[in-house]
Parts: structure tokens; sequence; C-alpha cells
């Protein structure tokens, strides 16, 4: 049995919309997983300041560190932290 990793496109333009809208799917996917306290952390994030999801993100990826199997949320994660210099 062999596990496809499906291909991150790198995008480095989104705007506070397609941040959220990212967040938005982390959060889905999370709750999804099963991962509730995760799940939690994302709560209210739409319209928060730059700082806030700077640190939702780095929290997030800190709780999936040792979760080999979420590699793909840990992926969405680092495309949105890659992008939040784009939040003025």
């Amino acid at each position: 049995m062999s596990t496809h990793d499906k291909t991150l496109k790198l995008v480095t333009n989104l705007d506070r919309a397609g941040i959220e809208q990212r967040l938005g799917q982390i959060r889905d996917a999370v709750q999804a997983a099963g991962l509730a306290e995760l799940a939690q952390m994302f709560a209210g994030f739409e319209g928060a300041p730059r700082a806030q999801l700077e640190q939702l993100v780095r929290s997030a990826l800190k709780g999936l560190a040792d979760q080999p199997d979420q590699k793909a949320l840990s992926a969405q994660l680092e495309l949105v932290e890659i992008n939040l210099p784009n939040l003025q």
C-alpha cells in the first residue's frame, strides 16, 4: 500500500480573504481529523489582527509537530505563515 502526498502549490500573494479561507479549510480538516483541542484554537479567527493570526499559526504548527500523519495540515499552515506578511 502506498501513499501519495499532494504537491502543495506555493502561493505567496494571498490577501486577508485568501488567508482566512485557507484557515477555514484547515479548521475543517482539523475537526474532521478529530483533533478537537487544535480545532478550538481556530474559533473566531476571522478578522483577527495579524499578530493574533501569527500566534494561531505558530501554536497550531507546534501542536501538529509530533503528528507525522498530519503533514498535509502542517504544510497548509506553513503556506499561510508565508503569506501573513501580506496583512499590513
